[in-house]
């Protein structure tokens, strides 16, 4: 007999959750939370109580965090810059974080004792959900039934859910997972698991292809606060309302799909393809404003600590000592990072048209080609010949040795 009589589960409705809500009820004898966190799904979520109670759930929690989860998670990465392997604007791997936070919230209020979630004993996912409840609430008990049952496959979990009448989305027409929030939607495994085979175009689902894209270019500007992007064509929007906004106009000029090979976690390399129309619309325009306001040797500093930042998320690290310190570092380097950035859309591709700030850095009356009293280039003779010391110094070294060689 099991001593956890409540769990809190963290639920999508899908394949994996689904049938995991029913196992915990049969195997651990218990009452099951199926939590739900709305990070931007959409019509995903229309069916998640019904089904969730349909399948056992004493209760299912509809959590809207899509404000939470663009200005405390999202937003501060951007402001970061974070971007795994080059490619990854870690749409994933910031949800997680947010989700264990909201599963420990609904954990407490209704006095479970237990928490759960669907990731698999080979991802990322499993690392990300159980360093968070260990960083927030260790108390709470840790199930992860992929470690523990035999259902080892997504054949065997199809003949479970149909054994115990649970619906099922996934079918042979569409044989892929999907993950989906207001940064992106996630596709992987199935017929994705061969890097040779092109994605399916009717799996996407943010953007049209590029070929499909409008013929004529949209020109936007993005307004930035302290690193943070506040208003689309000069109007005020709401963290998650400005997201969703670019997603529209990304999705719309097919921007934004990265199809990559990457580096888990746990060791191994999977294949994974993404669609973050309006991350990749606010991070070029991000980079852009940076270039005016940002000094030379805090963005050098930042860049090289980038790859740690971006890391920890990756790897689910959000909730540590160490993020903390990087993220108030990051912030404190943004602060200057305010102005306007002019964009043109155009079959999948983002253009820089123009940039402005109040604290540009950049001064037209010395970078001039054009006379100017501010720059005295007589002085670069001094500056190069300081840098090339150590080369002439190289050189006759090697000089030397050449001699000592003829004798």
């Amino acid at each position: 007999m099991s001593d956890i009589k409540k769990v809190v589960l963290a639920y999508s409705g899908g394949l994996d959750t689904s049938i995991i809500l029913k196992w915990l009820i049969d195997v651990y004898d218990c009452e099951v939370v199926a939590y739900a966190a709305d990070l931007g799904q959409g019509e995903e979520l229309d069916p998640i109580e019904q089904k969730g109670l349909d399948t056992g759930a004493s209760q299912v929690i509809i959590d809207d965090l899509k404000e939470e989860f663009v200005e405390n998670y999202v937003f501060p990465a951007f402001r970061a810059g974070a971007i795994y392997e080059s490619q990854y604007l870690l749409g994933t791997s910031l949800a997680r974080p947010i989700i264990a936070l909201g599963q420990v919230r609904a954990a407490r209020a209704t006095g479970a004792d237990a928490v759960s979630h669907g990731a698999t004993g080979k991802g990322n996912d499993q690392v990300r959900f159980e360093l968070g409840y260990q960083a927030l609430a260790p108390e709470l008990k840790i199930i992860a039934p992929w470690r523990e049952w035999d259902l080892n496959s997504r054949e065997a979990l199809v003949a479970y859910a149909k054994k115990h009448g649970i619906p099922i989305p996934v079918t042979k027409e569409k044989p892929y997972s999907s993950d989906r929030n207001l940064l992106h939607i996630s596709f992987e495994g199935g017929i994705l698991e061969d890097p040779w085979a092109a994605p399916p175009q009717d799996m996407f689902v943010l953007s049209v292809s590029p070929a499909d894209a409008p013929d004529q270019a949209q020109e936007i500007t993005l307004e930035f606060d302290k690193g943070d992007a506040v208003a689309i064509d000069h109007e005020k929007l709401s963290p998650a309302a400005l997201l969703a906004r670019l997603n529209e106009l990304g999705g719309k000029h097919g921007i934004g799909r990265v199809d990559l090979v990457e580096n888990r976690y746990v060791g191994m390399k999977s294949r994974g393809v993404y669609e973050t129309p309006g991350g990749t619309i606010l991070r070029q325009a991000h980079l852009a404003i940076e270039s005016l306001c940002l000094d030379r040797e805090v963005l050098r500093i930042r860049d090289n600590l980038l790859p740690h930042y971006s890391e920890l998320i990756y790897y689910g690290y959000w909730f540590s000592p160490e993020m903390e310190l990087l993220q108030s570092m990051m912030d404190k380097a943004q602060e200057p990072v305010c102005g306007q950035v002019r964009l043109s859309l155009y079959k999948g591709n983002v253009t820089v048209l123009g940039r402005q700030s109040p604290n540009s850095l950049y001064r037209p009356d010395i970078a001039t080609f054009e006379a100017d009293t501010v720059y005295d280039q007589a002085d670069a003779t001094g500056f190069i010949r300081l840098n090339g010391l150590r080369l002439r110094i190289r050189h006759a070294l090697e000089q030397a040795k050449k001699v000592n060689v003829n004798y």
